[in-house]
C-alpha cells in the first residue's frame, strides 16, 4: 500500500517550482516586448520570451549556497517542460509526436540558456543581445535597438533575482520587477 501512496506524493519543491515558473511566465508576458520591442507574438516568440526568464530564475537558483537552490532550479525546468507537455496535448498534438517536439523544446532551452549564461557571466551585454537576436527573431528583421533593450532588460532581471531570499523563493516567490 505504501508503493502506491508514494504515487501521489509530491515532489520536495514541486509546488514552488510550478509558482516560480508561472512568475517566470507572467514576467515573459509582459505586452511590452510584443508591442515595444517588436518580439514575434506567435509561439515560438512566446516561448523564448519564457526561456529567457526561466533560464534566469535556474541561473539565480543553481547559485544559491543553500542545497535547496538546485533542487528548486530542478523544479522549474520540470514545471516548464510539464507546462509544454499540456500545451502541447491542448493544442491538439497527438501522443506520438509530443515527446519529440518536448525534446526538442528542451534542446533549445538548454542551448538558449547556455548562451545567455555564458554572455551574463562575462558581463557582455553585446554577445547577450546577439544571442537573444539570433533566438527571439531567428533571422528576421530585429527592430532598432531591440535585442540591446532585451539584453538590458535580462541583466536587470539577473540582478534583481540575484539578492532575493532563498527563503522566499523557496515559497514559490520571485520578483521579475
Amino acid at each position: 500500500m505504501m508503493g502506491l501512496l508514494g504515487l501521489f506524493t509530491r515532489k520536495p519543491h514541486e509546488r514552488a517550482g510550478f509558482a516560480l515558473y508561472g512568475a517566470a511566465v507572467a514576467a515573459a508576458r509582459q505586452p511590452d516586448f510584443f508591442a515595444g520591442l517588436g518580439v514575434p507574438d506567435t509561439l515560438d516568440g512566446r516561448f523564448d520570451l519564457v526561456s529567457l526568464h526561466v533560464a534566469l530564475l535556474i541561473r539565480r537558483l543553481r547559485r544559491d549556497a543553500d542545497p535547496a537552490g538546485p533542487k528548486l532550479a530542478q523544479a522549474v525546468f520540470d514545471a516548464m517542460f510539464a507546462d509544454m507537455d499540456v500545451n502541447l496535448r491542448e493544442m491538439g498534438v497527438g501522443d506520438l509526436v509530443v515527446g519529440k517536439r518536448v525534446k526538442r523544446m528542451w534542446e533549445a532551452f538548454h542551448g538558449r540558456a547556455a548562451a545567455y549564461e555564458a554572455a551574463l557571466d562575462a558581463a557582455d551585454a553585446a554577445a547577450l543581445a546577439e544571442a537573444l537576436s539570433r533566438n527571439i527573431w531567428r533571422g528576421e528583421t530585429v527592430p532598432h535597438g531591440a535585442a540591446e533593450a532585451l539584453a538590458d532588460h535580462a541583466m536587470a532581471i539577473s540582478a534583481l533575482l540575484a539578492p532575493q531570499p532563498i527563503e522566499a523563493l523557496k515559497r514559490g516567490e520571485a520578483r521579475f520587477a
